[in-house]
């Protein structure tokens, strides 16, 4: 004879109570719910995550290109970036090996990309040299741009475009506007 349904779903309820309290309790020791930050130490609400053909290499080039530091780096046994974090300036950045298998290629394989990885710095020419360099080819040369920044952009060995920018003038959204009409014709808006 079976048990009836009301105490079979009571019995279940009951495990899947327990199986989530323990799963939060074992899972770290140390930790509860209320002690977890939701976003760990050091990272930001968006973080870029770059899948790159040769991930080893990429890392040392952000490091010549951008001043990157290593925070960490999972390597797999055949030598491939599973997991590596980087810090550019404040901010972190985290990048992987191609793995196809999974779906993950990079934008040479891809054929290109269409997203820009933005990068702030106290001095565009210097860091924009330092990255070509280091192996960045030129898309568009670090000038003076009408919303008020020194600005260029760069495509990395890797397939990553990069804009380098360093803020040189403060300008209201309508002084934008008005600039815009000059540099790109047309009303701006």
């Amino acid at each position: 004879m079976s048990a009836p349904p009301v105490l079979v779903r009571r019995v279940n309820e009951r495990m899947i109570h327990s199986i989530k309290k323990n799963l939060i309790s074992t899972h770290n020791p140390m930790s509860t719910p209320s002690t977890v930050k939701p976003i760990p130490e050091g990272m930001h609400t968006v973080t870029p995550h770059l899948v790159c053909a040769g991930g080893v290499a990429a890392i040392e080039f952000y490091k010549k290109a951008f001043g990157a530091v290593q925070k960490s780096c999972l390597l797999s046994p055949d030598g491939k970036v599973m997991n590596a974090q980087i810090q550019i300036g404040d901010s972190v950045v985290m990048l992987h090996d191609e793995s196809p298998q999974w779906g993950a290629l990079g934008p040479i394989a891809l054929g290109g990309t269409p997203v820009t990885i933005h990068l702030y710095v106290p001095d565009a020419d210097a860091t924009a040299a330092t990255a070509v360099a280091a192996g960045a080819t030129v898309k568009l040369p670090v000038q003076d741009m009408f919303w008020g920044d020194r600005y260029g952009v760069f495509l990395d060995p890797f397939g990553h475009q990069w804009s380098i920018a360093t803020h040189i003038r403060d300008l209201t959204h309508e002084e934008i506007i008005e600039a815009a009409k000059t540099a790109c014709g047309g009303d701006g808006e």
